[in-house]
């Protein structure tokens, strides 16, 4: 039974989130409900089956994470994400209309087969997210940003939601505002996450999925967790969001035997960052001079 669920959580997640989504299509359902749906269930049989099987049984023990988590994740989705969403369209609109365009730039090729519009749609988001994310690696400014997701020294299915504000907002503005901006439909970007929301619900997960081939597509979470690794040498890798397409392309995909794993997770040595504190206060770092920020 434990076998069997390894091996076919994830690719099952990803049938049935697929289909739910193409069914609504179809249909004329609601699509936002179509995607969230499945993604809010493969997220809670994530945490039921990682309390069950733990891929490290260390993992499954509270470390003062679990207040930050929750704190984050109240945070990004009763407020962050809502007013992206909200924002990001009338900041499309407005800076278009500045320049005489007054809606998107139409450059989107929505002749294509649905099919082929969804994977372009994620290539761009995805090329969009992968040097957004590097980028918070290799920016010392950013990397400040980055540092709370990186803060906890264990992995489990809240650590997906350990993000600074202004981290989830810069990854935003770079994969998916430039859908916008090319006039991808809503349908077509719902369509990319109805293919990636599972993968993210259990990236993080104490799980020991086997993946397989999906590992050379998809950020899963036996190669997300190198990216976690406390040895920089380790974790400077797999920066994509949901798809390592563009870390083979640009020479930082990672991926190792499955009984191979990072000796520590958590910050890189020497890093300087408050990552004991409380999540408002951590948040607030960011913004006192460099002299002024405590560490821990």
């Amino acid at each position: 039974m434990r076998s069997l669920f390894m091996r076919g959580f994830l690719p099952l997640s990803l049938v049935l989130s697929v289909a739910s989504f193409w069914f609504a299509l179809t249909r004329g359902g609601n699509l936002e409900l179509a995607v969230v749906l499945p993604a809010v269930a493969v997220m809670l049989v994530g945490v039921a089956a990682e309390r069950r099987w733990p891929y490290r049984a260390e993992w499954s023990r509270s470390r003062d994470d679990v207040a930050t988590d929750l704190a984050s994740a109240a945070v990004l989705f009763a407020a962050v994400d809502p007013l992206l969403k909200w924002l990001g369209p009338l900041a499309v609109t407005a800076a278009l209309a500045g320049s005489g365009t007054a809606k998107a730039l139409d450059l989107f090729p929505t002749s294509w087969p649905f099919a082929l519009q969804v994977l372009l749609a994620a290539l761009i988001a995805e090329f969009g997210g992968y040097w957004s994310h590097r980028l918070h690696h290799e920016r010392p400014a950013l990397w400040w940003l980055h540092a709370l997701h990186h803060g906890s020294e264990r992995m489990y299915t809240l650590n997906n939601f350990r993000f600074h504000p202004l981290n989830y907002a810069l990854n935003y503005m770079m994969g998916i505002v430039p859908l916008l901006v090319l006039g991808t439909l809503e349908a077509v970007i719902l369509g990319y996450f109805s293919v990636t929301l599972p993968v993210l619900m259990v990236q993080h997960a104490n799980l020991p999925l086997h993946a397989g081939w999906l590992n050379y597509v998809f950020s899963t979470s036996e190669i997300h967790r190198w990216h976690h690794s406390s040895c920089a040498g380790e974790g400077n890798s797999n920066f994509g969001h949901s798809l390592v397409i563009w870390d083979q392309v640009f020479g930082t995909f990672r991926n190792l035997p499955a009984n191979n794993h990072p000796r520590k997770i958590g910050l890189y040595a020497g890093s300087k960052y408050p990552s004991r504190a409380s999540f408002i206060e951590q948040v607030w770092s960011m913004f006192l001079p460099g002299c002024c920020r405590s560490a821990a």
